[in-house]
This record gives structure tokens, sequence and C-alpha cells, in this order.
């Protein structure tokens, strides 16, 4: 691989991971989009596989702030929502993924931007992780979703469980893909690749995490995630024709 390639998926994920050690999501909001940009074969795999590896980080450092059972009926709900998008992945052909992906990445910045308040309950927990494990599995991106359902809880308490939620459901999702035939050696090769930027972004993040609570940096984010949304919609639609 060119230094460039390998130098661009360090830094990338790096950023991503900082941001999600520090606030609970943004590893696939940031890294999925440009990683896809970079190559389509890093979403879902690799950012699913390095997702779990980040989220047993989190999930050992923010122990104590942990309420295991809470948890429990989001990661039942992501069950059905995998092998729903299991399925969507096998029909459809790189331009609707593309398509596909940068409409769900936007509708995710519109709902972080308006920060929706829904109440924590059984019900709300559960259907957030069927939307969820769909939106993760075929996208990657299943934190907003879960994120929503939390905004009201204390910053470091929704933290870790978001953190245990992925813990928990991410192999589901990646054993359906797995299942289905939609992972291969390479996504592993990938993942490798990606280990050391997110090590990197979850060991600084604890210098540097009481300034990415701002609402400006938040902007920023969710910014950079509106712009590669649109260019992954436009190169979609023009693949499509």
């Amino acid at each position: 691989m060119p230094i460039a390639f390998e130098f661009s998926v360090f830094l990338i994920t790096f950023c991503a991971v900082l941001v999600q050690s520090s606030i609970g999501i943004g590893l696939a909001l940031v890294a999925a989009p440009l990683l896809f940009l970079l190559d389509p074969r890093f979403v879902p795999g690799p950012i699913l596989l390095t997702g779990f590896f980040l989220s047993c980080m989190m999930v050992i450092r923010d122990r104590q702030s942990l309420q295991y059972k809470r948890v429990l009926p989001a990661v039942l709900g992501r069950i059905p929502g995998s092998f729903i998008a299991a399925g969507i992945l096998l029909l459809l052909p790189l331009a609707w993924l593309q398509v596909i992906f940068g409409a769900t990445l936007l509708v995710a910045v519109a709902l972080c931007v308006r920060t929706i308040k829904i109440r924590l309950t059984r019900v709300t927990l559960a259907i957030a992780g069927f939307v969820s494990g769909v939106l993760g599995t075929a996208t990657s991106i299943g934190g907003p979703p879960i994120a929503i359902v939390y905004a009201k809880e204390h910053p470091i308490k929704a933290r870790s469980e978001i953190a245990f939620y992925f813990l928990l459901s991410t192999p589901i999702s990646i054993a359906t893909l797995s299942v289905t035939g939609y992972m291969s050696s390479t996504d592993y090769q990938l993942t490798l690749q990606m280990l050391p930027g997110a090590l990197s972004g979850f060991l600084v993040s604890q210098y540097v995490e009481p300034y990415l609570r701002g609402s400006r940096f938040k902007k920023i984010i969710l910014s950079m995630s509106a712009a590669s949304a649109v260019l992954l919609l436009i190169k979609g639609i023009a693949n499509l024709s």
C-alpha cells in the first residue's frame, strides 16, 4: 500500500476514535464516509471490527459507570435489524450502496443536529437497537439511534453504556455478515491497518476529552460528515446513470 494511503487511514481512524472515546459515538460517523471514499471495502466490516476493539477498551475504562442490564433490550433489538441489513447488502450494487450510505449519513447528521429528546425505556431501547442494527450492519453507522435515546443521561454514564451496547451487539452484525458471505480475509487485513490509529486515538482521548464537548467542535464534525455524505450521494447517483 502507498505511504499516503496508510497515513490517511491512520489519521482518519485516529480522529474518529478520538471523538468516540470522548463523547460515545463518532467512529463511523467520522471515519466511514472518508474511508469509503479511499476504499469501499472499509465499510462495513473493518469499521465494525475496529468499533468492537474500541468498545472493549472503553468498557474497561468506564466500567464503574455501567448499568449492564439496562442495555439488553437494545442488544436484542439489533438481532433482526442485522439480518435485514445483510439482505440489503447482498441485493444492492455498489452505486446503490453509495446512495443509501450517503442518505443514511445525512439523516444521522440531521438527527444529531436536532438532538431529539426521547425517554429511555425498554421499548425505546429495543426500537433504537433495531434501527441501529439495520444502519450499523449495512453502513457501519449505528450510533445515532442509540445516542438519541441516551441524550438525557449523564454524559459519562451514556458513553459507558453505549460502549457496552456496541461491545455486545457489534458481534451480531459481524456474525451476520460472515454467515451471509459478505466478509472475507480482506476485511481483517483492512482492520489491522486501522488498529494503530484506533489505539493511538484512544490513548490520546483522555488528554483532550474536555475540549471535545463544546458545541463548536460538534458543528465541525457534523459539517465534515454532511460534506462527505453529499459527495457519496453525488458519486452514487453518477454511477447509477
